[in-house]
């Protein structure tokens, strides 16, 4: 086990497009941490520069506080797994797994024993004399896994692997690799797209966005789950972190009677803080009628509405998804959004119907329009 570093890390291709800027990221020995973000946002060109198969235009990359930069994939002591598995289709799994043992000139009573150690611990005994085009898709990512479980390395770099599995198998694997993680303590690296496969399955999260500007940091934010959904840093962490995405209005804090509330704007419509809620919010009443952008995630509208104040508008579409229901509707006015609430199914409104929706302000977030960044009180 050991540590993986990324200091001041940048990639440009030779296009011109710029992959990677001013990222600096540890995972932690032992630690399982995820790398998600949108399309081009630099996740997968990060963990190919970790594998060496990537070339820096600048920075450093240390494992174990050394620095690997300059050396190739196979000095680097890392294991990889890749979305497509890379089986060799005429071996069979025992084959697959001691391939790169082989390569290694290892003993092959070692390479038996290990070998099967991780075959027990994937439930792929039965399994090793079989080639990989007789698997399903999890037992062929489990063979993927076996043969990097074999190598003891360093570090696991993880490439999508979930990606091409059936929405069933791929929340099974997720629980599978979390706790086979946790069984080895193995340092790693993992990327995915899927931001709930990633707020399950990291003990932290890393949130990368593209780039354009060198002076600019593909990475927003690196934190807990929980504290990546409670605490985003900015807008954009807060809208690509949680699904369905938060909802965002711009709206300006006010006095009234005494009181603070926030209007959003082009409607006349108040949300309104508690003394204790305007306390916590301090710049609130140093930002009276100046427009700020206010957060509300699904599960934080109120309906039944049991407060004064709320949202006015009417059911445009809901959805019924067992535990949960979701209200659709829009808002009149100059901003014309469109808004996801999550409410307790028992309560489901006819499409149609009026609608008057209050938010848990007490979890309500608000933003700098300029800057994006979350304010704080």
């Amino acid at each position: 086990m050991a540590s993986l570093s990324f200091s001041s890390v940048g990639k440009r291709f030779s296009d011109g497009t710029l992959a990677l800027s001013r990222v600096d990221l540890e995972v932690k020995d032992g630690e399982f941490l995820v790398l998600v973000g949108p399309s081009g946002c630099g996740k997968s060109t990060l963990l190919r520069s970790a594998a060496g198969l990537e070339t820096l235009t600048q920075g450093r990359i240390a494992i174990g506080g050394k620095d690997v930069t300059d050396l190739g994939p196979g000095d680097r002591d890392i294991a990889m797994v890749f979305q497509n598995y890379a089986l060799y289709p005429h071996m069979d799994v025992f084959e697959n797994m001691a391939f790169g043992l082989g390569q290694r000139k290892v003993p092959k009573d070692i390479i038996r024993q290990k070998v099967e150690q991780a075959a027990r611990t994937l439930d792929l005994t039965p399994y090793l004399r079989k080639r990989p085009g007789s698997l399903s898709g999890g037992q062929r990512q489990r063979v993927a896994m076996g043969r990097a479980i074999v190598r003891d390395p360093q570090c696991f770099l993880m490439d999508e692997p979930l990606s091409n599995l059936d929405a069933k198998l791929r929340v099974q694997m997720r629980a599978e690799l979390k706790l086979l993680n946790a069984s080895l303590g193995v340092t790693t690296l993992y990327v995915t797209h899927d931001q709930v496969e990633a707020m399950t399955m990291g003990d932290r999260v890393a949130v990368l966005k593209p780039v354009t500007e060198e002076s600019e940091s593909n990475l927003q934010q690196c934190a807990a789950p929980r504290e990546l959904y409670e605490n985003p840093v900015n807008l954009f962490v807060a809208g690509f972190i949680g699904s369905p995405a938060m909802n965002f209005f711009k709206a300006r804090p006010v006095r009234q009677d005494g009181a603070l509330g926030c209007v959003i704007a082009g409607t006349d419509m108040v949300l309104p803080l508690t003394a204790a809620q305007a306390a916590v919010r301090r710049y609130l009443a140093k930002s009276i009628d100046r427009e700020l952008i206010l957060g509300v995630r699904p599960e934080a509208f109120l309906y039944p509405n049991p407060s004064p104040g709320g949202l006015s508008s009417e059911v445009l579409m809901t959805e019924m998804t067992g535990a949960d229901a979701y209200v659709f509707f829009d808002l009149k006015g100059e901003q014309s959004n469109r808004i996801t609430a999550r409410i307790d199914p028992r309560f489901l409104p006819e499409r149609g119907a009026p609608l008057t929706m209050g938010v848990d302000m007490d979890r309500a977030h608000f933003f700098d329009p300029e800057t994006g960044l979350a304010l704080r009180s």
